[in-house]
């Protein structure tokens, strides 16, 4: 396989981590679900399994509708088999929190006291539908309270 290729699977990999991230924010849970593979898997922080596109879109409809999300996703490093199919994704992930009913200024709206930084590994696989995440894993590092 050339190098093209590989550098191009990586970029459709990170872009994939990052749609997912978008989906979430904007609270889309059935286009975040339709970029696992139908049976693929996602661990939550709090350590709890969703198995199956279903299970992953019913838990992420299922949020708050006030919960207004910004998922700030970095340090993406991926590593492709081209051969295999599969790559893994490791990113950071920034995540702040506040309220769709809080009021609008200039500066955005308030953000919750608590942030957060974690990480998702993901295992990602080719399919007829493009890059899919066979498994993520989700899990935060760090939090700092606003108050503390």
């Amino acid at each position: 396989m050339s190098t093209l290729e590989t550098v191009a699977a990586e970029a459709a990999c990170r872009a994939l981590v990052l749609q997912g991230a978008d989906a979430v924010d904007r609270g889309d849970a059935q286009g975040f679900a339709a970029l696992f593979v139908p049976d693929g898997t996602l661990v939550r922080p709090d350590g709890s399994l969703l198995q199956g596109r279903e299970a992953i879109a019913k838990a992420y409809a299922g949020r708050d509708p006030d919960r207004l999300t910004q998922h700030l996703v970095c340090n993406q490093q991926v590593s492709v088999d081209l051969q295999a199919g599969t790559a893994e994704a490791r990113s950071k992930v920034l995540l702040w929190t506040g309220r769709h009913s809080s009021p609008s200024t200039p500066q955005g709206r308030p953000a919750d006291a608590t942030s957060q930084v974690g990480e998702f590994v993901d295992e990602l696989e080719h399919t007829p539908e493009g890059w899919r995440i066979r498994s993520r894993r989700a899990q935060f590092i760090l939090y700092r309270n606003g108050a503390s």
